[in-house]
This record gives structure tokens, sequence and C-alpha cells, in this order.
């Protein structure tokens, strides 16, 4: 199946969701490529660019899980390659 390169920018704004997205990110851990994280604390927020390559149903169904838990927003940001 092919495979596409995105990033998928998220936006932690409760805390308390956290474990819910790093279960959520172990669930996907073979399509990650890398992951950042930034806390910025005088904001109350922590910032965090996924790199992964997977087919584009996956990414979007990860993002979409993403974004569903309270607190968090992600958006994806695709390749042309």
């Amino acid at each position: 199946m092919e495979t596409r390169v995105a990033v998928i920018g998220i936006i932690v704004e409760d805390e308390n969701s956290v474990n819910e997205l790093n279960n959520i990110l172990h669930d996907y851990g073979n399509y990650i490529i890398g992951r950042m994280g930034v806390p910025y604390r005088s904001k109350g927020i922590n910032i965090i660019s996924l790199a992964v390559d997977a087919p584009q149903d996956v990414i979007s169904a990860l993002s979409g899980k993403i974004g569903r838990i309270k607190g968090i927003s992600a958006k994806a940001a695709y390749s042309s390659k």
C-alpha cells in the first residue's frame, strides 16, 4: 500500500488528556518517524510535532482520534511525495 509522509501538529491545552494521547500514539507507533514536544509554559500549553509515514487513511484516522480528545487539537500537513 502506498504511504505518504505528513506532519501532525498537536496542541495540548489540558494536561489531564496526555495519557489518552500517549495511548493513541503507542497504537500508531509503527507509522511514527519521530516526535518533538515543546512546553510553552507561559501559555500553559504543549506543542507536539509528529512526523509520520503511513497510508493517507491511517494518517487521517490518527489525526482525527487525536483531535477528538478533550483539550487537544490536531491538524495534518501532507508531503506531495
